[in-house]
């Protein structure tokens, strides 16, 4: 593996499927992009199990191409670097029939995922590795195995790395704030949050009770237009309209925009959460 110690500082992002990158991480990847860091996004699938609403597929459109456009334009409002597919299929939640398509990314031996990971990794040498955190967000199944998998390619790269020191490994982490907020919204609008979402089957209440550690705080006031427009680029996902909103949203309840990270490598010591993920601990 080639010396990367002298070279640029890079990051990689580790995802599932399209618009995980806005709703998600998105402040992280625009305004590391946006200092000058090489950002690349590898995204697992094309969102094919995603519900499309009627009328949006144009002739001859599917899912898959109509998803793929909308990622192309949010990786291109926040800057990111390079998009990578890695070429599996959207599974849908658990129980689904989408599980059962011989492409589904669950479907696929771990090892197989794991391999298309690392190679990526080994393409980009990455200083900084992000993906989901271990229930991957709200327990989407595509979004548990991209943990896995990024985390067991994890494992060889830093081996093979001649500074595996200087590696980190990071876990986004959904806003404990808003999860509370959302769920205190819910119930005052008589609607279970153990059921959320348009299958009813993203249970709030378990998402908020855990408690990983939280050792990043990124804010992204500077680049918070570019996550809104990245949002809005999703639109068979609602980003032309929810999208925005869901963004605004969690600015007001958490009083500005920011993500939340835990670090899982090299492991912390204790010590005040940093700022910048270039930082580490003194």
């Amino acid at each position: 593996m080639t010396d990367t110690q002298n070279s640029p500082k890079s990051i990689l992002s580790v995802l599932a499927h399209p618009d995980d990158e806005s709703f998600g991480m998105g402040g992280t990847l625009a305004l590391y992009a946006k200092r000058g860091v090489p950002v690349t996004l590898a995204c697992a699938t094309l969102g094919e199990a995603g519900i499309i609403p009627e009328g949006m597929l144009k002739e001859g459109q599917d899912a898959a191409s109509l998803r793929k456009a909308e990622l192309e334009c949010a990786v291109k409002e926040l800057g990111i670097s390079q998009l990578i597919l890695l070429g599996f299929r959207d599974s849908g939640m658990l129980g689904w029939e989408a599980n059962h398509h011989p492409d589904a990314l669950i479907a696929q031996p771990l090892q197989v995922v794991v391999d298309r990971v690392l190679e990526v990794m080994r393409q980009t040498q990455p200083d900084i590795v992000l993906t989901f955190d271990p229930i991957g967000g709200y327990r989407h199944p595509d979004h548990i195995r991209t943990h896995e998998a990024t985390v067991k390619a994890f494992e060889t790269y830093r081996a093979e790395h001649p500074h595996p020191g200087k590696l980190k490994l990071l876990f986004h982490l959904m806003p404990a704030g808003f999860l509370k907020a959302g769920i205190i919204s819910l119930r005052l609008a008589g609607r279970d949050p153990r059921h959320y979402g348009e299958g009813g089957d993203i249970d709030l209440v378990d998402i908020a009770s855990q408690n990983f550690p939280r050792h990043y705080v990124i804010r992204y006031n500077s680049v918070a237009k570019q996550v809104e427009a990245a949002c809005s680029c999703h639109v068979s996902q609602g980003g032309n309209n929810r999208g925005a909103e869901k963004v605004n949203l969690l600015m007001r309840l958490m009083n500005r925009p920011v993500d939340h990270y835990m670090q899982a490598w090299p492991l912390p010591a204790p010590r005040r959460r940093l700022d910048d993920l270039f930082k580490d601990s003194e």
